[in-house]
């Protein structure tokens, strides 16, 4: 006889399998910040109240790459592994509108919406992500999440929740965090507090060995979700001609890097690993690494 885990598995399974076509991991990049959009250095914020959920195409991202995808959005923080859930207020409070790429909005909740800031790069609405518990992670890490509305009822309705959107945590199965379904899912991390911080750093070159920014990689964290980075030069916090991903959590990532306007991947290497042409490279992150930076790199054809 199945277990009560495997059977909600198995639903799990089938609502993905039958989801819309549409039901994927939004284009752009969601981003922590401060209320004004402006970068946090190696995403370590003061306070947790000080961190604000920002999105479009991303720090260093060039004027014609794509937002995020227009709709209605919902948001949450959990510790790394995203096993606990450390939100507290229900999910319709945590909800937000995209339009033309970037955050336009709070959706109204009789009260219980989240404050918000202004970007003052690109205009976007900012959105702090508090009220949330301390996160149980010893290196004071954690997770921001940002799925769509309908993929998130999606999520929750394979935990056997119907009203995702009225409660604060739908529960877990595995690929499945909250309601928050991994490959749906865009994800940042960030710490707060006083806190060391492991990076993974892809730098992309041209066939002069000049430094090229713009160009994007693409990160799936441990869980299956994923996000968009960039190379670019902003040494106030200390980027220099780099994708940074910040605060990342033990176990294994992968950066893809494809062929884009700018770059033919002629060579994806580093850690040990060499790809001939467009790829992606595994990244161990062992759990007694302290303030380490994993670098990869990319030889571009033109």
């Amino acid at each position: 006889m199945r277990t009560r885990q495997q059977i909600w598995t198995l639903v799990l399974a089938l609502v993905v399998m039958t989801a819309p076509a549409g039901a994927h991991a939004p284009s752009g990049a969601i981003f922590t910040t401060v209320f004004d959009g402006s970068e946090v250095n190696f995403n370590i914020y003061p306070s947790k109240e000080a961190v604000y959920l920002d999105g479009g195409p991303g720090p260093g991202a060039p004027q014609t790459a794509a937002g995020l995808d227009d709709g209605t959005y919902v948001f949450q923080v959990t510790e790394p592994s995203g096993k606990t859930l450390l939100s507290t207020d229900p999910a319709k409070c945590r909800r937000f509108t995209v339009a033309g790429g970037i955050i336009t909005g709070i959706v109204a909740a009789g009260g219980c919406e989240h404050h918000t800031g202004l970007d003052i790069d690109h205009n976007a609405v900012t959105v702090q992500l508090f009220p949330y518990n301390d996160t149980p992670n010893p290196g004071g890490e954690y997770k921001a999440w940002a799925v769509t509305v309908e993929d998130f009822l999606i999520g929750c309705a394979a935990l056997g929740v119907s009203n995702g959107l009225d409660v604060v945590d739908c529960g877990k199965s595995p690929g499945n965090s909250h309601g928050f379904i991994s490959r749906h899912s865009k994800t940042d991390n960030f710490k707060v507090g006083d806190a060391t911080n492991i990076e993974i750093d892809t730098r992309f070159f041209d066939t002069n060995g000049q430094l090229i920014d713009g160009l994007k990689l693409t990160w799936i964290d441990t869980l299956g979700a994923s996000n968009l980075k960039w190379s670019y030069f902003k040494p106030s916090i200390l980027v220099t001609h780099f994708a940074h991903i910040e605060a990342v959590e033990p176990g294994v990532h992968q950066v893809t890097v494809t062929n884009q306007p700018g770059c033919t991947v002629e060579k994806f290497f580093g850690l040990g690993v060499e790809i001939n042409g467009p790829g992606t490279i595994d990244v161990q992150v062992k759990q007694n690494d302290r303030n380490t930076t994993k670098y990869l790199y990319v030889y571009c054809l033109p």
